[in-house]
């Protein structure tokens, strides 16, 4: 019995699951855009096996540990490396046994749904994770992974990706960017399939850790003088240029907040000394990455790289798991944003561009129908991103639907992307938003909204085509 039914997701009405099956028919073996991730360039440069199964699935997975870490799990037990070293030499063996005996703690969870995904068509295994078969289970996955068909690129190609984006910080070399484009694996098809995107939190952000030394990094990588205002806006737009050498359509921005800023040259280059000066002000820092926001939407003009803007997310609230193991272990939490009046500087200077391509993020699903629908139903500026991490689920895909077709449209959405560092989750996450949203335009053919042929063209631009464009790929 396979883990996966063949109608999962699908609603349990019969005619309309006929129709959504048709649907998802027509779709199912599209290629995969993987616009905005955080996988490791490093896997599809180097191409080397992946060492185990806890490496590759539990532990870059902060959808896993965090779950896990909620039910008192540590996580140095899981192998998550300690800043003084606890964690680094877990045996994967046991990190793995640890999962296994954890796992109905995942049921009703897009994580199970994802991981089956993984165990059933990535590795063929057709049982359920138990205490019992964990070792079995290891073992059929550890040899899998030591076959060339289980490589990084053998996995790019079986999941039928034709690109997928890194991000990277300014501060990063791209070396391993650079080795992929003396690659001929990397434009075998004709054009790259690995890009970055580009990620300038640590030199924008005032109140991330080493700010004045990253920036003051920032200038010697690009021989500008980033002590001042105008040599550090200089250096952002030589970065840029290399990230679009290196394939890069898109820059990302992992605000706390949406707030924009328009402030006269002189005010911006007070306002810069001032954070440079030392320990910034709650207010100075909020404010810089206001303004910040706005000269990344103006540089994105001339340099036609796409906005992603993320905000509204407290990250690493667990100040004792920070001081431990760093940023980006499972403690980011949602919180309330405000897009009309944050939005409004940036908006009122650049909003009616057409030229200007700025994807919204939200982890408030409050803000769908009362703000961001609204904003990107007008502003030819704004495109809205998909549900994202909190709510990338079926029911969290279903209300995004639900709350912003009305308002903005199909074609204001700009598809899916996948938002992971757990690379073998990639195709579970686009196969599950592909049966959601076949499943919600069922719904509305079902209903006489729509008509049958349309529907088809809608979910072909959901599954590929409106990234593709909204990405500028």
């Amino acid at each position: 019995m396979s883990l996966l039914h063949p109608d999962r997701l699908f609603p349990a009405e019969p005619a309309t699951r006929a129709i959504a099956r048709r649907l998802y028919d027509g779709i199912r073996h599209l290629p995969i855009l993987s616009p905005h991730g955080h996988t490791d360039p490093a896997w599809f440069a180097d191409n080397e096996a992946f060492t185990n199964p806890s490496a590759l699935l539990i532990q870059p997975d902060h959808y896993v540990f965090r779950m896990l870490c909620s039910q008192g799990v540590l996580l140095e037990d899981l192998g998550i490396p300690a800043r003084d070293g606890a964690g680094a030499e877990a045996d994967p063996r046991e990190v793995w046994r640890l999962l296994a005996r954890h796992w109905a703690l995942f049921r009703g969870t897009p994580t199970r749904m994802w991981l089956e995904h993984v165990f059933s068509e990535v590795f063929g295994t057709q049982e359920r994770l138990s205490e019992a078969n964990a070792d079995a289970q290891y073992d059929h996955i550890n040899e899998c992974l030591k076959r060339p068909e289980f490589r990084p690129r053998a996995l790019f190609e079986r999941f039928n990706i034709e690109v997928i984006a890194t991000t990277e910080s300014p501060l990063d070399p791209l070396a391993h960017h650079a080795k992929l484009a003396a690659d001929p694996w990397q434009k075998a098809k004709g054009r790259p399939r690995v890009i970055t995107a580009y990620r300038p939190d640590p030199v924008v952000d005032p109140e991330y850790e080493g700010f004045i030394r990253n920036v003051e990094e920032f200038g010697a990588l690009t021989g500008e003088d980033t002590r001042t205002w105008s040599g550090y806006l200089h250096a952002h737009r030589i970065r840029r240029e290399y990230f679009k050498s290196h394939g890069a359509t898109s820059t990302d921005h992992g605000h706390p907040s949406a707030r924009t800023a328009d402030l006269a040259a002189a005010q911006c280059a007070a306002l810069f000394d001032r954070v440079m000066s030392g320990p910034a002000s709650r207010d100075d820092a909020e404010l810089f990455r206001a303004q910040m926001l706005t000269e990344m939407a103006r540089m994105s003009m001339d340099d036609g790289l796409v906005m992603q803007i993320h905000p509204g997310s407290v990250r690493n609230h667990s100040a004792q798991t920070l001081a431990r193991f760093g940023r980006d272990k499972g403690f980011d939490i949602p919180a309330r944003t405000d897009y009309v009046t944050a939005l409004k500087p940036l908006l009122d200077r650049f909003g009616l561009e057409p030229t200007l391509s700025i994807i919204l993020f939200t982890l408030d699903e409050t803000s769908y129908s009362r703000e961001l629908a609204p904003l990107a139903g007008v502003y030819p500026s704004l495109k809205l991103g998909p549900s994202w991490w909190f709510f990338d689920a079926p029911d969290g895909m279903r209300r995004f639907r639900e709350m912003t077709t009305e308002t903005a449209g199909f074609a204001n959405t700009v598809g899916f992307n996948d938002d992971t560092r757990a690379f073998l989750s990639i195709p579970a996450r686009h196969d599950v938003c592909r049966r959601a949203d076949c499943s919600y335009l069922a719904r509305l053919v079902a209903e006489h909204r729509l008509e049958e042929d349309e529907a088809h063209e809608v979910a072909h631009d959901l599954a590929y085509g409106l990234a593709r464009k909204a990405y500028r790929l």
